[in-house]
């Protein structure tokens, strides 16, 4: 590329720089090989930026993505925002439940992505003008941090959830979960379950993408949570683990003869991050042998070996202090997710877990409904959302 500049290990064109013509035009990510060059060459990138995430979440509801780049003079994709147009749950609205252009969709973060602030300011402006021209609707943008602010006029972000991260080490030796202390109690867990014939292996087979998903829905049910289609699922199996972006590993009890899955977890590495994704338990049969910490143990170990830079562990509900407490004590540091409104709400809407005594009746009685209930009734709210 000739005229070009290196940006944080990123071959960009001088164009691109602050000060320079730039225009926003709709593009297809899956036919437009610019936006994958683009995602897999720009160090912030993450997974949910990738095409292929674009075309799983397409494959789970058929919603069309509308894909924003942003161009230099030269037609040379200097920033890139990806967005879902949302339904809306019938009959409710707000930030949460209402209609809007989400960036993205039952995602945890997938902001702007660019190169400099002109191109972020280009994108934002482009997307803002949209929603004028959509009355009723709403811009909801996603980030990793207060990033957003001042961008465009009308916008406005706050803190949302708190997530969990581990900066990795070079070196496998040098990893270490919070103090002496807490590393020797998970040290002594994992060397407990694998005497008692517990043992985490890499699935290779929708068979056990199967299997797992039984155990997701029991978990989800617990934590009265809708659960995603097994539609979903599978086609972020067959799209993102041929290219190494999708990893299932299934704790496994071996005893007399008979195999029994205790527990699995889904991992979406790419870039510099590993993410922890998606889980499912057995309660009944796991409690002693911690199957969930057999499993961090392994994916922490393989982040590490594969050199990736940090370990994400995601997010956190308001109200779920067992989950937090899990996440921190691999020693992790917690920051929060910022979501952004466009137009700027008169109150944000917190997405936290209500404590009312209405809420504790609904999560009652969602506990007792079969499973094929609430996977089908999963499957219809997140066709909305």
């Amino acid at each position: 590329m000739k005229n070009a500049t290196i940006l944080n290990g990123l071959r960009v064109p001088r164009s691109k720089f602050p000060g320079k013509a730039v225009r926003v035009v709709e593009i297809d990510s899956q036919t437009d090989p610019r936006w994958q060059v683009f995602v897999e060459s720009h160090p912030d990138a993450v997974i949910y930026h990738h095409p292929l995430w674009l075309q799983a979440l397409n494959r789970e509801n058929g919603a069309e993505p509308i894909c924003l780049a942003c161009e230099d003079g030269n037609s040379e994709i200097c920033g890139i925002l990806p967005l879902v147009a949302t339904r809306g749950l019938p009959g409710i609205k707000g930030q949460l439940a209402g209609r809007r252009l989400s960036s993205l969709p039952r995602t945890p973060v997938a902001g702007p992505l660019t190169v400099n602030t002109a191109a972020s300011t280009a994108l934002l402006r482009a997307v803002a003008d949209r929603v004028d021209n959509d009355p009723g609707s709403r811009l909801q943008i996603k980030v990793a941090s207060a990033e957003l602010d001042g961008f465009v006029e009308g916008m406005a972000g706050h803190r949302w959830r708190p997530y969990y991260f581990l900066e990795l080490p070079e070196n496998t030796e040098d990893l270490h979960f919070g103090n002496a202390r807490s590393h020797a109690r998970i040290r002594s867990a994992v060397n407990k379950a694998e005497k008692l014939g517990l043992r985490v292996r890499e699935s290779d087979s929708e068979l056990d993408l199967r299997a797992w998903y039984l155990l997701y829905l029991e978990t989800m049910r617990w934590h009265a949570v809708p659960a995603r289609s097994y539609r979903f699922f599978k086609a972020a199996w067959e799209l993102l683990r041929p290219r190494g972006f999708f990893r299932l590993l299934v704790a496994e009890l071996h005893e007399s003869r008979q195999t029994t899955l205790l527990a699995g977890s889904i991992f979406l590495p790419f870039g510099s991050t590993f993410f922890y994704a998606f889980n499912g338990v057995n309660r009944r049969k796991s409690s002693s042998l911690s199957p969930n910490d057999v499993i961090q143990w392994r994916a922490i170990h393989d982040a590490c070996k594969e050199r990736f830079r940090y370990y994400d562990l995601g997010e956190v509900p308001e109200g779920h202090h067992g989950l937090a407490e899990f996440k921190g004590k691999w020693g992790t540091q917690m920051k929060w997710l910022h979501r952004y409104y466009y137009p700027a709400p008169r109150e944000f809407e917190s997405g936290a877990l209500s404590t009312s005594r209405t809420n504790q009746i609904v999560r009652a009685v969602w506990r007792r409904l079969p499973l094929t209930a609430t996977m089908l009734m999963g499957d219809w709210i997140y066709r909305y959302l």
